[in-house]
């Protein structure tokens, strides 16, 4: 199998995503990429809980891409290993009126990974540089006192939320965050073969909407709003990988290393020293129960 330096995932400078490949090829067949993605996975859940009992770093994992990118699936088989208790996952969907009545940042704010865990977004608080960037018309929902017309949503506008979001991340970043930021870069042909494949199967029709066809139809100007906001906001404490996408497997097993080969660079992260008179005692506490 393919020997991979995540380094060459991240972005370090500007990109034109229509020069970046969507696939990628570990040199292994489907059978053997899966077993490796368990082998990282298991590790990852040594690191995760080793995390939890030193209790200073948290881990945000932000996953975006275009419909049928693979966000869900992707999920599901890079955390299963790890202790349901240390993992909390949210999925970002439009707006509620209680979250339309804060800023925009709020929601994902209050949903952040508390120290020792891992928080994954499916969707993130880059949906407001993207979705509301192809439709500025939902920018006038969030009720913002300067914004009167669509007039207003302008590159200034743009601007000034990008810098809204750099200072979040930085501030959480430095507060004992590790950030991380995927963008799941599919090609135009394999997503109209994934909701093909929708249609074609019963168990996945639900998944389905004409709404998929309508945003289709903006692939470009998704591309575009998704390639400035990724060249605006990845900043070393807050990088974006740009994960070729394809190939479902490959996917999964390029993040689960991201994440490994990342947090295992942190090797302040270690388990607490016991107390000194327990550690002293420790024998006879084995004793105790020996003899019970």
């Amino acid at each position: 199998m393919k020997e991979i330096n995540i380094e060459s995932f991240q972005v370090k400078q500007t990109i034109k995503l229509s020069e970046i490949p969507t696939t990628f090829d570990l040199q292994a067949n489907k059978k053997k990429i899966e077993h490796a993605l368990e082998d990282v996975c298991e590790d990852l859940a040594e690191i995760q809980n080793t995390m939890y009992a030193h209790g200073k770093y948290a881990a945000l994992i932000c996953i975006q891409g275009m419909d049928t990118a693979g966000k869900d699936s992707l999920i599901r088989e890079v955390f299963k290993e790890l202790n349901a208790r240390g993992v909390v996952v949210h999925s970002f969907k439009v707006p509620t009126e209680l979250e339309l009545n804060h800023d925009y940042l709020w929601r994902h704010y209050i949903a952040l990974p508390a120290r020792g865990k891992f928080g994954v977004f499916n969707r993130t608080h880059y949906e407001n540089v993207l979705v509301t960037r192809v439709h500025p018309q939902y920018i006038l929902g969030e009720k913002l006192p300067d914004v009167r017309s669509l007039d207003d949503v302008n590159e200034a506008f743009w601007e000034k939320r990008f810098e809204q979001i750099n200072n979040f991340e930085k501030h959480i970043a430095e507060n004992g965050t590790i950030i991380f930021k995927f963008f799941l870069h599919l090609s135009k042909d394999e997503q109209k073969h994934r909701l093909l494949r929708r249609l074609a199967k019963p168990n996945k029709n639900w998944k389905f909407s004409p709404g998929d066809l309508d945003e289709r139809k903006l692939w470009d100007d998704y591309q575009f709003c998704y390639e400035e906001a990724i060249n605006k906001t990845s900043k070393p404490h807050a990088p974006w990988y740009a994960i070729p996408a394809d190939d479902k497997p490959t996917a999964r097993y390029l993040v689960a290393r991201v994440l490994h080969d990342t947090l295992k660079r942190y090797t302040d992260i270690v388990p607490p020293e016991l107390e000194p008179d327990v550690k002293a005692n420790i024998d006879l506490y084995k004793k105790q129960l020996e003899n019970e």
